[in-house]
């Protein structure tokens, strides 16, 4: 590198506008085996999926058992270990809803996002900076948290002089607390989490938070005092994350994966970058990679941005190691993108062994998909009501590997997509053998034998199947498959770009539908003065899943065009005319300017 021109290594400044709560079920599958069976609480509890223990309680971490281990590892460390099955998640997604949901009915803006099913953010700068504004500092002892703008008796008594639960920084001068707005706000955040906490407590199941001003650092933070606890990250200076953020293990940051930890570990410790590194630790801190003399926003670009590399990579992970994390919680949402459901094989060959696999997982999902999106009406004399419809059916498949082959978890990974067929939207059927059977044998084979054409011998590692594309309920049919609906869309959409004859008819005024140019000068396009409709989004099939987690079946959030529906409006292309405030196809904007131009000198 030429020492003339060193790299440039300006800090990022972290925004502290914000309050995040970011809450983590401890040992999440083991409380909800442990509420069900009380009696295995004091013993050492082990989850297993697949010959791998997918998690197990704090009585077994005494004991020298990790999750992920294998079931014969673990064995071998605790020979008293309690094996409990976990390959249907059935019961653990509609605890995680529960809890979900119990959460989200506290929340003011929406802003309450689900991380897998044991870990939720929770954006609260607008309740916090409410009950900010509400502090009598003369009795900040006896202050009382408002849970309600409309109600001024709902919440809860709280001491505002000092923060709830652990801390991570040195807390200010009393005075200088009291004059900070960001430390009141953290101290208030305290106490909500606090009072939240017990509310899950008393559905059983102990948590741990963190507070801080963004995602990553509150993330970070309720992990440092675990289980059953908080932690408060005091951050009220553009530094004071530093010392925070530098003890941590790079491999513990998340946005920082595998890939990027082997590469940065090579780069500073001057070794082979290992391409089969596999772990969840990592042997060099952040605070040794931030440090470096040779890392920087340009060097880490060049180091990590490779064929399919994001954009950006370079800044994005510098901002990282700082601490800095400008991302949003994104708004809860009441009904999923999309909903999916997959399973691992070491290698799957018959034709016999993929129709069970697929009826199996088709059964589980068509199972979850009623009880997610199908509502029982209150008068048992009506029928369920549907409240959203799943468009589009995706099968992925992917060829079993050897963790000794090196190759990445999504190698070979393929997917198709067609329309789901209409005979599962019955509600009373949903479910059932013959609609399985009819599903498996009408659609989802084909699909299989689309990617896998070989008569056998197929090696499959991955079936997963997914319904996407979600449509909004009317009541009746779903509006994207209403035939009636779509040329009423049609003739909406066509409105805009039909033309009028400036000089034919009485008064001047053009028949509708007309096409013809009056051959006046003052004649011009006159495009429709309503909002334009929705046009039809044509689905691009993509041939990698992003959802790379072994046996992940969490919601994934897609691009948010998938939420229209037919009474939303799509601007795409368009541009809004600042005269009349209608919006324009970017090519018929300087007709439409002309149009205006011309009335105005009339």
């Amino acid at each position: 590198m030429d020492n003339h021109h060193p790299p440039k290594r300006k800090s990022p400044r972290r925004r502290d506008d914000r309050v995040i709560l970011h809450f983590d079920l401890d040992c999440f599958y083991a409380q909800c085996v442990e509420n069900q069976q009380p009696s295995l609480k004091s013993l050492p509890l082990g989850i297993k999926q697949k010959g791998i223990l997918a998690t197990c309680n704090y009585e077994a971490r005494r004991r020298g058992v990790r999750k992920l281990m294998q079931i014969y590892e673990a064995k071998k460390i605790c020979p008293d270990l309690v094996l409990a099955d976990g390959e249907d998640l059935t019961p653990f997604r509609d605890v995680s809803k529960r809890l979900y949901s119990l959460l989200r009915c506290y929340s003011w803006c929406g802003k309450i996002e689900r991380l897998g099913l044991d870990e939720v953010f929770m954006d609260v700068t607008d309740m916090v900076s409410y009950n900010v504004g509400l502090l009598n500092r003369n009795t900040l002892q006896k202050s009382f948290f408002c849970l309600s703008r409309d109600d001024p008796e709902k919440g809860f008594d709280c001491d505002a002089t000092e923060i709830a639960g652990c801390i991570y920084g040195q807390p200010p001068p009393a005075q200088d607390g009291l004059d900070s707005t960001l430390y009141m706000r953290l101290v208030l955040a305290s106490h909500l989490a606090k009072y939240l906490r017990l509310k899950i407590e008393e559905q059983g199941f102990t948590s741990s938070c963190g507070i801080s001003t963004n995602k990553l650092l509150a993330k970070l933070a309720g992990s440092k005092n675990k289980p059953r606890n908080q932690t408060t990250l005091l951050a009220l200076h553009q530094d004071d994350v530093l010392p925070f953020m530098d003890e941590h293990q790079l491999r513990a940051i998340p946005g920082i994966g595998n890939r990027i930890t082997s590469i940065l570990e090579a780069f500073v410790q001057e070794k082979q970058v290992d391409a089969e590194f596999r772990s969840f630790e990592s042997a060099v801190t952040v605070g040794v990679v931030r440090t470096h003399p040779r890392i920087s926003p340009p060097a880490l670009e060049k180091l990590l941005v490779g064929p399919g590399s994001e954009k950006g990579l370079g800044v994005k992970v510098w901002c990282l190691l700082h601490g800095v994390d400008d991302t949003a919680v994104k708004p809860g949402r009441d009904i999923p993108t999309q909903i999916s459901i997959e399973d691992t094989y070491k290698g799957l060959n018959e034709a016999d062994e993929i129709k069970r696999e697929l009826t199996r997982i088709a059964a589980s999902l068509l199972r979850r998909v009623h009880v997610d999106l199908v509502e029982s009406s209150a008068d048992a004399a009506q029928p369920p009501k549907w409240k959203a419809y799943p468009k589009t059916l995706r099968l992925t498949t992917r060829p079993y590997t050897s963790p000794t082959e090196g190759k990445p978890y999504d190698w070979a990974r393929a997917s198709r997509s067609g329309p789901l067929p209409s005979f599962v939207f019955n509600a009373a059927a949903m479910g059932s053998e013959t609609v399985v059977e009819k599903l498996v044998a009408e659609t989802l084979t084909p699909m299989f034998r689309s990617l896998n054409p070989a008569p056998r011998g197929w090696n499959i590692g991955l079936i997963n199947i997914c319904v996407t594309n979600m449509s909004g309920s009317d009541g009746g049919v779903p509006s994207g498959r209403d035939i009636g609906v779509m040329f009423r869309r049609q003739e909406h959409v066509l409105r805009e770009f039909t033309v009028y004859d400036g000089g034919g008819g009485e008064g001047g005024l053009g028949t509708a539908g007309s096409r013809t140019l009056s051959g006046d000068s003052k004649s011009a396009v006159v495009w429709y003065a309503g909002q334009p409709g929705t046009k039809d989004k044509t689905e691009e099939v993509n041939t990698v899943d992003d959802d790379y987690d072994n046996g992940s079946d969490d919601y994934e959030e897609e691009d948010d065009d998938l939420w229209q529906t037919s009474g939303q409006q799509n601007t795409d292309g368009m541009e809004q005319c600042p005269l009349c405030g209608h919006f324009i196809p970017h090519f018929a904007l300087t007709a439409h300017n002309r149009f205006h131009s011309l009335q105005s000198e009339e």
